[in-house]
């Protein structure tokens, strides 16, 4: 989101989301779906989601990697995406199948 008022923008930003995030729990809440969070700064995009290895060197500019450990190519969002559910289940104590 593009926000030109500088000295307003992150109200202005955490606002929409804010608001985003309402709505979102609204739909979830009226079709029997469950909202789970994690925190902004998890590590998912830096951990394998294979063998847990965390790559403290990897830079926003890598896409994809292989894992020094267990040798699993990994594409960076993808990754990512399964880190975040495996955090989110984590913290709510439930199992993902």
């Amino acid at each position: 989101m593009q926000v030109k008022n500088h000295k307003l923008a992150k109200s202005i930003s955490d606002v929409g989301w804010s608001a985003f995030f309402e709505k979102l729990k609204y739909k979830a809440e009226r079709y029997g779906k469950i909202i789970l969070q994690i925190g902004q700064f998890e590590p998912s995009t830096k951990i394998c989601s294979n063998c847990g290895y965390y790559n403290s060197e990897m830079t926003l500019s890598v896409r994809d990697w292989v894992c020094p450990d267990c040798g699993m190519h990994h594409d960076r969002d993808i990754n990512a995406a399964i880190n975040i559910r495996k955090f989110a289940l984590d913290r709510q104590n439930l199992i993902g199948i």
